[in-house]
C-alpha cells in the first residue's frame, strides 16, 4: 500500500480538529429532503423547462445556472452535445465499435451471483460499463438493467435462454440506453422503464419514485436520484423472496468507492440523492454502472492515508484487476468505510481536506461543501 502510495503521501496534509457528530446514514437530508419523496405512480408527463417533476422536497438546481457549474464551459458544451444532440449517439456508436474490436469478450470475466430463485449476471461492455442481466430462474423471465451494446446483451439472454420483459434503464446518457431500440425491436413485448424527467430512449412506462414494477417473481423498486442527470433513478431489487440482500443497480449514482459527476444536479442535490441510496441497508449489494473500482480506491487511498480498510480494498481490487475479474458487487457497509464521496461526515476526512465547519453552518450544507471538495480533487486527479 505504501508502495502504491509513493510519494504522494504529503500532497494532502492533515490539520484541524475534530468535528461534532453528523446525522446518521439513515435519516433523510433535512435541506432537500424535508418531505416524504413519494409520488403516485402512473404516467409522468414530461415537465416543461424549469418545472418541478422531481420527489417532493428535493430540490434540482442545474449545474449550468450561472454559479453553480464545476465544469468548464468547454466541458459544458461537450456535455450538452453528447447528451442532447445526434452527435452524441455518433460518438456512443464509435465507442461501441471501438470496444468490440478492443474486448472482443468483454472488459471483465463476468461472475454471475446466484442465490435461490434468481441469478444476477453482469455484462461487461464498452470499455468499463456494466449491463446487468437480472433472471427469474424459475419462469425464465429476465429483465436488463442500463443495456449499452445489445448484441452483447442479446449474446447473454440467448445463452441464458431467458425471455427478456423488461429494460430499467437509470438515465439517459447513451452509454446506458444505446441498447435500448435494438433490443425492444428484437423483443416486442419488451417495456421501458425509467424516468420521465430524462430523455430515455424508448421509453414506455414511466416510473415515479418509489413505483414497483414486478418481472415473474422479482420486484424492482425505483429511487429518485436526482444529480448525475435530473431524472436518474436507481432500481432496488427485493431479495427477501430468495433469501437474499436488497441489490441495488445503481447507474451512475455510485461506484464501488466512488460516484458519477453531478453534471445536472448541486452538490446538495448529489447529496440527498447518496443519502437515500445509503438508507436502503449495510447488507445491501451494490451493482454499479462502472468498472472504476480501481480508479477510485487509489484516488481514495490519498485523501485518507491511514484507513486499513480503504487500503484492504485497494489491494484486493489491485488482484482482482490484474486477472481481469470484476469488483462488483460490494455492500454499502463496505463502501462507508472507504468511499469518500459516503464519508463527507467524517472528521478525518473533512481534516485531510482542510476543511472545517463554520460556526452556525447547517450540517448538511457543510457536508455539501465536503462533497464538492472531493469531487474537485477527483476531477483533477483523473485529468493527470
Amino acid at each position: 500500500m505504501a508502495a502504491a502510495r509513493g510519494g504522494l503521501r504529503g500532497l494532502l496534509v492533515a490539520a484541524g480538529s475534530p468535528l461534532g457528530p453528523a446525522r446518521p446514514w439513515g435519516q433523510p437530508s433535512t435541506r432537500l429532503l424535508r418531505q416524504s419523496c413519494h409520488r403516485p405512480a402512473g404516467q409522468q408527463a414530461r415537465p416543461e423547462p424549469g418545472s418541478g417533476g422531481l420527489p417532493e422536497g428535493v430540490e434540482y438546481i442545474p449545474t449550468r445556472k450561472r454559479g453553480k457549474n464545476p465544469m468548464r464551459p468547454v466541458g459544458v458544451a461537450w456535455y450538452s452535445l453528447y447528451a442532447r444532440t445526434r452527435l452524441g449517439y455518433l460518438f456512443y456508436q464509435r465507442q461501441v465499435k471501438k470496444a468490440r474490436e478492443r474486448y472482443p469478450h468483454g472488459h471483465s470475466v463476468p461472475q454471475p451471483c446466484c442465490f435461490p430463485g434468481v441469478k444476477i449476471l453482469p455484462i461487461p461492455v464498452l470499455s468499463n460499463n456494466y449491463s446487468y442481466l437480472v433472471i427469474d430462474t424459475g419462469s425464465s423471465r429476465a429483465a436488463v438493467v442500463d443495456p449499452s451494446d445489445p448484441l452483447a446483451v442479446q449474446a447473454a439472454i440467448e445463452e441464458e435462454g431467458v425471455m427478456l420483459e423488461a429494460i430499467f434503464c437509470t438515465h439517459k446518457h447513451w452509454d446506458h440506453s444505446g441498447g435500448n431500440a435494438a433490443l425492444c425491436q428484437k423483443h416486442n413485448s419488451c417495456k421501458v422503464y425509467g424516468s420521465a424527467l430524462d430523455a430515455i430512449p424508448q421509453l414506455t412506462n414511466p416510473l415515479a419514485d418509489r413505483e414497483k414494477v414486478s418481472v415473474g417473481c422479482l420486484t424492482f423498486e425505483a429511487l429518485a436520484t436526482p444529480g448525475h442527470t435530473v431524472g436518474h433513478m436507481v432500481y432496488v431489487l427485493d431479495g427477501e423472496p430468495f433469501g437474499s440482500p436488497p441489490c441495488l443497480f445503481s447507474g451512475d449514482l455510485l461506484f464501488l468507492a466512488g460516484c458519477g459527476r453531478p453534471f445536472e444536479g448541486s452538490p446538495e442535490t448529489m447529496l440527498a440523492s447518496l443519502d437515500m441510496a445509503m438508507g436502503l441497508g449495510q447488507d445491501t449489494l451494490l451493482w454499479p454502472g462502472h468498472e472504476y473500482a480501481l480508479e477510485c480506491l487509489t484516488f481514495a487511498s490519498l485523501l485518507e492515508l491511514d484507513n486499513s480498510a480503504l487500503e484492504q480494498k485497494l489491494q484486493w481490487a489491485v488482484q482482482q484487476r490484474q486477472e481481469k475479474r470484476s469488483t462488483c458487487p460490494s455492500t454499502l457497509g463496505e463502501e462507508q468505510t472507504y468511499n469518500p464521496f459516503l464519508r463527507t461526515h467524517r472528521p478525518e476526512l473533512q481534516e485531510a481536506l482542510g476543511l472545517w465547519q463554520d460556526g452556525g453552518e447547517d450540517p448538511d450544507a457543510f457536508r455539501a461543501r465536503v462533497l464538492k471538495e472531493v469531487r474537485r480533487r477527483k476531477d483533477l486527479y483523473q485529468a493527470t
